[in-house]
């Protein structure tokens, strides 16, 4: 690849001249959460009365950094969704606006719509899954500025705890062989947000078809393009709630921040 082909990074804060680019958060909440059982969508599941959306939403709001979350609903439930939002009464105040725009049919399309609805002055996007409700704002922070000192594309992530087998997929419950064992001292699990140079995410989901259902990794339709993405610490409170236990460890962790923190 050409360097003038290369995405220009966006300017390091404090560099002379540098203006700090605005951020905003895309906020997909149109996927169904199937393992979560039958129900409402994922995003609209409650964690003690308070649906998944809602604090996740918070959780970008809680950055100063984060000057617009777009939140991008069922492709049928905007007008559900902005009335939610509105219910709940978030308001960023003079630092954080919310916009409600409709998903398409995979998690690809839902976030290159949200990207579409951004204002040209954001200059710094994240990506953060309505599942992961309870993010932490240092998290949210840490990955704002890795991509202010120039990094094109950022995630969040914890080193493994679990030994990885690589196997030979089987159907049908049949035993399935190893074929290696990854060494885990590389490896780590990825989390949300993701957070991007805005020009280098665009690139990616103009140039990159979807295919079957979608990206569902943003970062890797980054690696996809060649250029390069970086890891910061993520945080065990960003865990992804995707089955009923997931439910009930996050009801664990609001308690004991209510315990905690008063609230």
């Amino acid at each position: 690849m050409s360097a003038e082909n290369e995405p220009r990074p966006p300017a390091a804060a404090g560099a002379p001249g540098a203006k700090t680019p605005r951020t905003a958060a895309v906020l997909p909440a149109a996927g169904r959460g199937v393992r979560l059982g039958p129900g409402a969508p994922k995003a609209l599941r409650t964690l003690n009365g308070t649906p998944m959306l809602i604090h996740a939403a918070r959780a970008l709001a809680a950055s100063r950094a984060v000057g617009l979350v777009v939140v991008v609903a069922p492709p049928e439930g905007a007008a559900e969704v902005k009335s939610l939002l509105d219910a709940h009464a978030l308001d960023g105040g003079d630092r954080t606006d919310f916009l409600v725009v409709p998903g398409g049919e995979t998690r690809q399309e839902s976030v290159k719509l949200g990207l579409d609805a951004l204002p040209e002055d954001i200059g710094i996007v994240l990506v953060h899954d309505a599942a992961r409700p309870l993010v932490p704002v240092d998290t949210v922070d840490a990955v704002v500025e890795a991509v202010r000192a120039g990094a094109p594309a950022v995630v969040p992530a914890l080193p493994l705890t679990d030994t990885v087998k690589e196997v030979e997929p089987r159907t049908g419950g049949e035993p399935e062989p190893v074929l290696g064992t990854p060494a885990r001292a590389r490896l780590r699990a990825v989390q949300t947000p993701q957070g991007f140079d805005r020009d280098t995410l665009l690139r990616a989901h103009e140039s990159l078809a979807p295919e079957g259902e979608g990206a569902t990794d943003d970062a890797g339709m980054v690696e996809r393009l060649g250029l390069s993405v970086v890891v910061v610490p993520g945080h065990e409170e960003a865990f992804k709630v995707t089955r009923p236990l997931d439910l009930v460890l996050a009801e664990a962790v609001l308690a004991r921040r209510k315990a905690n923190r008063g609230y």
